[in-house]
């Protein structure tokens, strides 16, 4: 679904959509593991020369690898989104492009509209956690054996052999 300038100068654009896994292509090791849902408008922004505001929420189950241990991490997304779109900056003649500080949070889009599954990929990208965990207790992999420790404990030591911070200790 494409929000083109030319619909949208006339009315907002409403949309409710439903997406089947491997339809948006996620990032590589993100995973969809459920239909992803999403409803909302778009919208033409008067005086601004073409800036698309598009809002909604969006719901989805995502599947990754846990940060601590590789095992899968199920992701939950069920929240509200809220996009600002304007046309791509021609570059001057130095290549620089000045953005004032409240341009920061606005992506830019190219050509006749915005694609609603790009938005949807943006949003669902951006709001993963700075940390995916399998379970909220991860012990992780062993730093030396690289056993799974939520599933067998090893025999190593937990301090390593020589610390690269050992020589700091005869100061």
């Amino acid at each position: 679904m494409i929000f083109t300038l030319t619909e949208l100068e006339h009315h907002p654009i409403q949309f409710e959509v439903s997406y089947p896994p491997g339809e948006i292509q996620l990032s590589g090791d993100l995973t969809q593991t459920s239909d992803l849902e999403a409803s909302g408008s778009a919208t033409l922004l008067h005086n601004t020369l073409g800036e698309i505001r598009v809002r909604g929420h969006v719901k989805v189950g995502l599947n990754t690898a846990c940060d601590r241990c590789l095992e899968p991490a199920a992701l939950n997304l069920d929240s509200d989104f809220d996009f600002f779109y304007r046309p791509v900056i021609k570059k001057g003649a130095h290549g620089e492009v000045h953005l004032e500080e409240g341009e920061i949070d606005i992506s830019f889009y190219e050509g006749d509209g915005v694609r609603l599954e790009d938005v949807l990929r943006e949003y669902v990208l951006l709001s993963q956690p700075m940390r995916s965990l399998c379970q909220e207790n991860c012990k992780g992999l062993c730093p030396q054996c690289g056993a799974d420790l939520n599933k067998t404990a090893c025999g190593c030591r937990s301090e390593p052999k020589e610390s690269p911070w050992a020589a700091l200790k005869d100061l």
